[in-house]
């Protein structure tokens, strides 16, 4: 009898998805649970283990194919013991205990890699036994892999080499296919520009109260919520406020009709490996600086690894964007479709002001909004802005509701 490997059930929004990375080969043995497959969709990864131990008899869909859900990708002989060796019996014998050793912990350590960790292997044709692992339990990191090529790259080669390479390295190029998230997040911007009214406004804020509030209560915060004190927080409770003041913000136009939501569920954009991705943070209006903290890093972590599921990943009424941590002083972010709005937060940076007929410096941040302009006008684009500037340069009202 042959265990049939099928593609796992798809959200109702993904159509297929594609064969990300097959993590064993025909002829490997599997063990129950053990991640065989990594099926990629428009939104998350998904990790396929195998219903029982066995022998990986056969794999129908090749990496790259593209799959529906229920569709067979491989088949599993069943009956084989977990650990039984899949090469020559006369190998396997010859082999030292040190290399037998060394291969379990390989394959130990393959098992437990993120599938983020495992893309990155692959595109530099990398093995997991080649990279030094940093993490919990010596496990690979992404920062390992990058730190194992930066050294790769900066080792010293002899002349003969380096004159023979030279040419080559000058004027080579390499092709690789774009992952589904990427041409996903590519249609979702270009569906952006070509389908709404997009208008952007500016401002800017005076981050000086913040900073010294955090530099106040950022060790008693960080003592008894057990996390620390970012500017997020600050940056979600007063989105969330300006949504109740101006409803059409936190509105969505769906054919002839303007929807208004009445819950504020506001979308984070994340950077990770794979691609930007926009968890949601939701029912922020009953949420505290510390639960805010606190979901803002699970997501982060999640979507660094992965792990996010669809549901964190689908709704949001209003989404945030911080360039800053990057370095961007200014940019003009694209809307989230169905969403009106979309706020840019940037770099905290000195800057000559003028208070009170004196120059001072102020640590200050660009604002920028923008909005579809078939549902939200000018004065409740700049209203908006200017509610969260005002917010911002003085949080004792988040807390006082004025």
């Amino acid at each position: 009898m042959t265990i049939e490997i099928l593609v796992p059930d798809l959200p109702e929004s993904v159509a297929d998805a594609t064969v990300a990375t097959w993590h064993k080969k025909p002829g490997d043995v599997v063990a129950r649970d053990e991640v065989i497959v990594d099926i990629e969709t428009d939104k998350v990864v998904l990790e396929v283990p195998a219903p029982d131990e066995g022998i990986l008899e056969a794999i129908i869909e090749e990496e790259g194919a593209t799959v529906l859900s229920k569709q067979l990708i491989a088949k599993i002989k069943p009956g084989a013991v977990a650990g039984e060796p899949t090469t020559d019996t006369t190998d396997a014998t010859e082999a030292s205990p040190d290399k037998r050793h060394k291969a379990s912990l390989t394959e130990e350590s393959n098992d437990a890699l993120s599938p983020a960790v495992r893309r990155l292997l692959a595109e530099h044709g990398l093995q997991a036994s080649d990279v030094n692992g940093s993490g919990v339990g010596g496990r690979i990191t992404r920062e390992d892999i990058e730190a194992h090529l930066a050294a790769a790259k900066a080792a010293p080669k002899s002349p003969e080499t380096a004159v023979a390479e030279a040419p080559v390295q000058s004027r080579s190029q390499k092709r690789v296919p774009m992952t589904r998230l990427r041409k996903r997040v590519a249609e979702r911007l270009l569906e952006a520009k070509n389908s709404t009214a997009m208008l952007t406004t500016f401002n800017e804020v005076n981050m000086k109260p913040i900073m010294d509030l955090r530099k106040q209560y950022k060790d008693q915060f960080e003592e008894r919520h057990d996390t620390r004190l970012g500017f997020m927080s600050f940056y979600v409770k007063a989105v969330t406020e300006a949504l109740k003041r101006f409803p059409e913000v936190n509105a969505s136009i769906d054919g002839d009709e303007i929807v208004y939501h009445n819950y504020f569920d506001i979308s984070m954009a994340v950077s990770t490996p794979r691609g930007l991705v926009t968890p949601v943070l939701k029912d922020c209006d009953t949420l505290g600086f510390a639960d805010i903290e606190k979901g803002i890093k699970e997501l982060a972590i999640k979507g660094r690894d992965g792990k996010l599921t669809v549901d964190e990943l689908t709704g949001g009424n209003f989404t945030i964007t911080n360039g800053g941590v990057f370095g961007s002083l200014m940019s003009t972010p694209i809307i989230n479709p169905p969403q009106a709005a979309i706020l840019g937060m940037h770099k905290i940076q000195d800057r000559p002001m003028a208070v009170n007929g004196k120059v001072e410096i102020l640590p200050m941040m660009y604002l920028a909004l923008s909005y579809d302009h078939r549902l939200i006008d000018g004065r409740e684009s700049v209203g908006f802005l200017v509610t969260i500037k005002e917010l911002l340069e003085d949080p004792a009202r988040l807390l006082l509701d004025v």
